[in-house]
């Protein structure tokens, strides 16, 4: 099925994907990395970008894909890692790097697609890991961003000038 230019991918319109970073391979060391050492890399850059760009520099014995090292890469946050693994053509099985989060990766037209599940935390209501608290707190401030329906009164009000002020009604009587 072919999409037109002004409709969502599947993986977020019809799966229910979440945007979640793009990771671009460097060589170039960055002052805010940090090191993985059970991957034999460093990564840096995500927590402070707004647009989730991830820089990731691997130590020569890395034991990740060369397509992971040289290509940079889409990450979705999915629900079932198993579930939406199926079908696709995987290129390393789910593993955990971390507590709390599984990671897979798959080939999509010939550039990596990372997948992340987290578990525990989201499914039961807390939250273990710093990075996961920033996460979260840029959730709740995208959600008190958006506006909901007008209230009664505010259209008054704003009319009148005075935003978020609800208008007065003239007294009965």
């Amino acid at each position: 099925m072919t999409r037109r230019d002004h409709e969502p991918p599947r993986a977020t319109g019809r799966w229910g994907w979440r945007y979640h970073h793009t990771g671009i391979p460097t060589r170039q060391r960055r002052d805010d990395e940090r090191y993985l050492p059970q991957l034999k890399m460093s990564v840096s850059g995500f927590p402070d970008s707004p647009y989730g760009v991830e820089w990731m520099r691997f130590d020569a014995d890395c034991p990740i894909s060369d397509l992971v090292k040289t290509v940079p890469h889409v990450a979705f946050e999915v629900d079932d890692i198993d579930e939406a693994l199926e079908g696709k053509e995987v290129l390393s099985a789910p593993s955990s790097p971390s507590a709390g989060v599984k990671v897979a990766m798959i080939i999509d037209n010939g550039g990596p697609v990372e997948l992340m599940q987290f578990v525990s935390e989201r499914k039961e209501g807390r939250v273990t890991e710093p990075e996961r608290l920033v996460e979260v707190l840029a959730d709740v401030k995208r959600l008190l961003a958006l506006k909901g329906p007008p209230r009664p009164g505010l259209q008054a009000a704003a009319r009148r000038g005075v935003p978020g002020r609800r208008a007065r009604r003239p007294a009965k009587g």
